[in-house]
């Protein structure tokens, strides 16, 4: 029997939740299967935004057709490999906070010139708008004390119990990368630079070898083209853009504790209003991101550039509202690239049959892409596997409908 062979361009979520769930598939132990992830950074898979991402996990996400798939997959792979530990799972309460922010040091908004882009997260709850507030009370949750009820104006739950979790991004996908190797797949450190074709198929990947400078090919039968927004290095004219968005991680002081919450904020501060998310994690870590911007995508993963006041403005608008991240310490500045579907829509999910028979894709998943990740590596192992995707209706997110 002749050997198929697999490759994947990305090493984030999608890659290798999808070299995880191909080294599973039934048929990969009976048959003659080679899987190949190739990735670029030198330092590694989930360098890129499946590491610096907030890790949220919502039955209320977008879009609909593999919320539910990815969420149930979600609870499977913690139940089978202990994500509690190992990366974290766990649900959360997750609520929208409205109020005002205290006086504090901070910069100036001038520093940060780059238009700011709302991330859109909220987008897949009914209406595609956050609850109305509630306005005779604030409706602060008890536990909740590590924001200042007397700056809260009002708080609202956006779902219901036990529909949002969250995950560590950088140990789930590393969890899943770890996980696909010990099922055999091996690992390549390189940039894809072209997916060969022959009489309209996929016959290999083109990729530059950092040791050598010079170009090599790894022969595959289907290519899983998970590269984000990098993606239309590789297959140019893929309708993807990007956003760069920017995060901290803040350490509370010891003995300080930070109840499970994930808040969507609206502050008003002295310096005008900010809109920052906030995720406290298991290990007493807490993260927060700001709106994105437009800067230009860099050569690669290994390149993206920090800028550091927009990091000490997601630092002050989020110490206004907490004298316990106010007394806590920075850990981490960081920014990342997440892909967009420029044309509307996404992500794109499925095989790009009219680019090549065999080139299979899976990004564009916006700030979506660590809740999304099992459904979208499911589906694509079904359709390279099976030849049909089984577990769910995704004829909106195929290629032959966004690439039109």
């Amino acid at each position: 029997m002749a050997t198929r062979q697999i490759v994947i361009i990305g090493g984030g979520i999608i890659g290798c939740t999808t070299a995880y769930y191909l080294s599973r598939h039934s048929s990969t132990s009976s048959q003659s299967i080679q899987i190949t992830l190739l990735e670029a950074s030198e330092h590694g898979p989930a360098q890129g935004a499946s590491g610096k991402a907030g890790g949220l996990v919502a039955r209320w996400a977008y879009p609909k057709e593999i919320v539910d798939l990815s969420f149930n997959e979600h609870v499977k792979l913690a139940d089978e490999h202990n994500g509690k530990d190992r990366w974290g799972w766990r649900y959360v309460g997750c609520g929208s906070w409205e109020g005002r922010g205290e006086l504090v040091e901070q910069p100036s908004e001038d520093d940060v010139t780059r238009e700011n882009k709302s991330l859109e997260k909220t987008l897949g709850l009914p209406g595609g708008q956050k609850p109305a507030k509630a306005k005779r009370k604030t409706g602060l949750p008890e536990d909740l004390q590590w924001v200042k009820e007397e700056l809260t104006d009002s708080y609202t739950p956006m779902a219901k119990h036990g529909a949002t979790a969250q995950v560590h991004p950088y140990l789930f996908t590393t969890s899943m990368f770890q996980l696909a190797k010990d099922n055999g797949v091996a690992c390549i450190h390189g940039k894809a630079v072209a997916i060969l074709q022959e009489s309209g198929a996929v016959t290999g990947v083109e990729y530059l070898d950092p040791k050598t400078g010079g170009k090599e090919i790894i022969p595959a039968t289907q290519v899983v083209l998970a590269a984000g927004a990098w993606s239309p290095n590789v297959v140019p004219n893929l309708p993807i853009s990007s956003m760069r968005a920017h995060s901290i991680t803040f350490r509370p002081r010891a003995g300080v504790n930070i109840t499970p919450y994930v808040l969507f904020t609206e502050i008003l501060a002295p310096t005008g209003s900010s809109s920052p998310e906030i995720y406290a994690r298991p290990d007493n870590e807490v993260y927060a991101c700001g709106t994105g911007d437009d800067a230009p995508l860099p050569p690669s993963v290994d390149e993206v550039a920090v800028d550091e006041a927009a990091c000490a403005l997601i630092q002050a608008h989020v110490t206004s509202i907490s004298q316990e991240l106010r007394e806590g310490v920075v850990e981490k500045r960081q920014a990342c690239y997440l892909s967009l579907v420029s044309t509307g829509g996404g992500p794109i999910v499925g095989e790009a049959k009219h680019i090549a028979s065999g080139l299979f894709i899976g990004t564009g998943h916006t700030c979506w892409g660590i809740s999304n990740a099992p459904g979208t590596a499911k589906a694509l192992t079904e359709l390279i596997m099976d030849g049909q995707i089984k577990s769910a209706n995704l004829k909106k997110l195929d290629p032959s409908v966004i690439l039109l």
